[in-house]
Order: C-alpha cells, then sequence, then structure tokens
C-alpha cells in the first residue's frame, strides 16, 4: 500500500511540472520564455516597482503623456510564445484613452505615462498590470504576461 501512495504521489508531482509558459501566457525573468521574434529580453529593460518591464525603442520629440490627458496610440500585443492578439495597427485605427483613468489594464495607463509624441515603446506586463486571474478569455490565459509595442501617436 505504501508502494501504491508514494507512486501516486510521484504521478501527481510529475503531472504538474510541464511546462506551463506555453499554454498559460507566463513568462520567466530575463529573455527566457519569449519568442524570438519580440526581441524581448528583460534585464535590459527598466523595471519600475510595480513589476512592468519597458524599454524606450524610440525617443519621442513631441507632448509628453500625462495623466488625465487623451492619448492616441498604435499598439500591437502578443503572448509570451509570440501569438499576436490583437493590434490597432492592423485595423488601421488608433486607439485613444484618457490616460490614468481606469479606461485600460494597468500596465498601460503606467506604461504609456511619460512618453512622447513619436515615441515608441516596448511593454512587459506581468498578469497583475495586465488581465489577472482572470485572464481575458478566449484569447488571454489567465495569469499571462503580455508583449506591447506601444507608438505614441497624439497627446490632446
Amino acid at each position: 500500500m505504501r508502494l501504491y501512495g508514494s507512486l501516486l504521489l510521484l504521478f501527481a508531482l510529475t503531472a504538474c511540472d510541464g511546462d506551463s509558459n506555453r499554454t498559460s501566457g507566463a513568462a520567466p525573468a530575463g529573455g527566457a520564455g519569449f519568442a524570438a521574434e519580440l526581441g524581448v529580453d528583460t534585464s535590459d529593460m527598466t523595471k519600475t516597482a510595480s513589476g512592468l518591464n519597458y524599454d524606450d525603442v524610440q525617443q519621442g520629440q513631441g507632448a509628453t503623456a500625462a495623466r488625465g490627458q487623451t492619448v492616441a496610440v498604435h499598439y500591437t500585443g502578443w503572448l509570451p510564445n509570440g501569438t499576436k492578439f490583437d493590434s490597432s495597427r492592423d485595423r488601421g485605427d488608433p486607439f485613444l484613452f484618457t490616460l490614468g483613468a481606469g479606461q485600460v489594464i494597468p500596465g498601460w495607463d503606467e506604461g504609456v505615462a511619460g512618453m512622447k509624441v513619436g515615441g515608441r515603446r516596448k511593454l512587459v506586463l506581468p498578469p497583475a498590470l495586465a488581465y489577472g486571474a482572470a485572464g481575458a478569455p478566449p484569447v488571454i490565459p489567465p495569469d499571462a504576461t503580455l508583449v506591447f509595442d506601444v507608438e505614441l501617436l497624439e497627446v490632446r
């Protein structure tokens, strides 16, 4: 009986030891766990106290985005495995929102603030700054880390 109990425990632990990063959308630190085509290496990015990682791919020269202002952005979003889940660029329709008003996921409010018009920023959002434990089924799984390329087009 003791042998069967040990085998059952071993099976249970082995079953839980799969690579859940591909299905859950979670991603480990650094560049590990991110599709190569995303060009993500969090060790080379700025990390905020909240856990947001960002890199200014292109510095803007225009007005600076600040809380309370309406901003227009083009963006593309991916899961860590490289699956694109949304893109305003593909639609040809910029996305407008009021910065800091809670109209978007928290990582966007934080990650777009301080950008200058014409700038482009790569954001890596941990689940807590994205869609959290619930995800946004069926496109975004629970506890998913998300990668965004955001271009600030306008500040109003």
